[in-house]
C-alpha cells in the first residue's frame, strides 16, 4: 500500500513539476491509501489532496499549474505501479505484456475541481472525505432474527445481503496493520519539508499565488518532453536517422488513418477475439504483439525493465 501511494505520488509530481517553468518546483501531497470498494470488495485506490501547482523560492511564491490531462497522468501512473510490481516480484513480464494489451487499462483517475485557498469548508469537507471510513454505518441495516447484515450502496438504489460472520471477515480486512501509516505527506507536505521551514521561522508565510503563463492547449505541447523523462524515450527523435521530427498535418480523417496504418501493417495489431468468461487469458496471443527486439534489452522504453533484472531472476 505504501508503495501504491508513492507511484501516485511520483507520477504526479512530475507532471506538475513540468507544468511550471521555474527552477526546482516543489508540489505538495497528502495521500491516503483505501482499499475498500462500495460493498467492502477490496479495491486499492488513493484518495488525494494535491496542491494544483507548485512552490518555488524562499519567499513562498506559488505557480499554479494548468489543469491536469486525466489519460496522460492514467499512463505515467499505470507505468509507475507496473514498475513497482515487477520490482517486487509481484507480476511477470508476460503479466505485463498481457496487461497492456487491453483495451481499457484497468486503471483510473478522476480529478475533482479546484478549491479556492478561502474556502475552508470545502478543504475541510475534502479532508474528511479522503480519511472516510471504509463503510457507512447509516447503510448499514443489521437483521437480528436472520443474522444478516443488508448494505446498501452509496447511490441507495441497490442493496447486498451479507451473513453476519462474512460481513465482519470484509470488514476486517480493511484494517491496518498495527503501526501502518494509511495518510502520508509529500513534497512541500513533508515531514522534512515542514521541519526545514519551521527551523528558518517561514512555516507561516502566505504565499503568493501567480497564475499560470500557459493556457491547457499550450500545456498539452509538453507531452513529449513529459515522456522523454517518465520513459527516458524522445518521441520526436526519428528512430531511423536520429533527426528532429516535427508536427507537419493531423490527419482525422478515419478512412484515411485506416489505409495508411493498414499499409503499415499495423491496423490489425492488438486485435484480438474478446475473452470468454472463465477462460485463462490468451497469452500466447498478448505475447505475439508485444515481441522484444533482439538488438535491445529495454521494454517499454524504459531502462529499468531490463532483461538481466527480470528474465534471467
Amino acid at each position: 500500500m505504501a508503495a501504491l501511494g508513492r507511484c501516485a505520488w511520483e507520477s504526479l509530481k512530475v507532471f506538475i513539476q513540468q507544468s511550471v517553468p521555474e527552477k526546482e518546483p516543489i508540489p505538495g501531497a497528502v495521500i491516503a491509501v483505501q482499499t475498500f470498494g462500495d460493498f467492502l470488495g477490496f479495491n486499492p485506490h488513493c484518495h488525494i489532496l494535491l496542491t494544483d501547482g507548485c512552490f518555488y523560492g524562499d519567499k513562498g511564491m506559488f505557480r499554479v499549474a494548468p489543469p491536469l490531462e486525466l489519460k496522460k497522468l492514467e499512463a505515467i501512473f499505470r507505468h509507475k505501479v507496473f514498475r513497482m510490481l515487477l520490482k517486487k516480484g509481484k507480476v511477470t513480464e508476460e503479466m505485463v505484456r498481457m496487461l497492456s494489451t487491453w483495451k481499457h487499462s484497468g486503471f483510473n483517475v478522476f480529478c475533482g475541481n479546484r478549491i479556492s485557498p478561502n474556502d475552508e469548508t470545502a478543504m475541510e469537507n475534502l479532508a474528511r472525505y479522503i480519511i472516510r471510513a471504509s463503510f457507512s454505518q447509516e447503510r448499514m441495516k443489521y437483521l437480528d432474527q436472520e443474522g444478516k447484515v443488508i448494505y446498501a450502496a452509496k447511490d441507495k438504489k441497490t442493496s447486498k445481503s451479507f451473513p453476519a460472520l462474512e460481513w465482519l471477515a470484509a470488514m476486517c480486512t480493511h484494517i491496518p496493520n498495527r503501526g501502518e501509516q494509511m495518510v502520508r505527506y509529500y513534497g512541500y507536505y513533508s515531514n522534512v519539508a515542514r521541519g526545514k521551514r519551521k527551523k528558518e521561522a517561514s512555516d507561516d508565510v502566505i504565499p503568493c499565488i501567480i497564475e499560470p503563463e500557459e493556457n491547457s492547449k499550450a500545456f498539452r505541447k509538453n507531452w513529449a518532453r513529459l515522456i522523454q523523462k517518465i520513459y527516458e524515450v524522445d518521441p520526436l527523435v526519428c528512430p531511423k536517422c536520429k533527426g528532429a521530427m516535427r508536427v507537419i498535418s493531423f490527419i482525422e480523417d478515419a478512412q484515411v488513418i485506416r489505409d495508411i496504418l493498414t499499409h503499415l501493417g499495423l491496423w490489425l495489431v492488438r486485435s484480438r477475439p474478446p475473452p470468454k468468461i472463465h477462460d485463462p487469458p490468451n497469452r500466447e496471443y498478448a505475447t505475439a504483439d508485444l515481441q522484444i527486439q533482439p538488438h535491445t534489452n529495454i521494454i517499454y522504453g524504459d531502462p529499468e525493465y531490463t532483461r538481466d533484472d527480470y528474465i534471467q531472476s
